[in-house]
């Protein structure tokens, strides 16, 4: 008996952009063991503070954020990376307007299932 895993090829252009509050958007893309996110945040836009089991990498594609991460503030600009350990708590600061991609390993079930009140405030 074979099981059926099929390739995904998808145009950024056709991913659902769902808005979770008046200054962030997101965008998901889901692999069987992986997701990438596109989040959209306007400047002053706010992520509070949480954790979660999923290791995260989170990478700038334009603007830049500020972290409160492992009680430090980093700030992470275009072009840089920032991997968050699993359960490590954080929070982040859009500083300008800001396009980012994040990598969750496994999936957020939380953002899957619509359960991320956190990022829904303000809605």
């Amino acid at each position: 008996m074979s099981t059926s895993i099929e390739a995904k090829h998808i145009a950024w252009k056709n991913v659902e952009r769902e808005q979770l509050n008046p200054l962030i958007d997101r965008e998901m893309v889901v692999g069987n063991k992986i997701m990438l996110a596109r989040v959209l945040m306007k400047k002053g836009a706010h992520v509070p503070m949480h954790q979660h089991h999923n290791e995260q990498v989170t990478y700038i594609l334009e603007g830049a954020l500020k972290f409160a991460i492992d009680g430090k503030e980093i700030v992470v600009r275009a072009g840089e990376v920032l991997c968050i350990p699993s359960t490590m708590p954080h929070e982040a600061w859009a500083l300008e307007d800001t396009v980012d991609l994040d990598v969750f390993d496994p999936p957020r079930e939380d953002w899957l299932n619509k359960t991320d009140n956190y990022l829904r405030h303000g809605r």
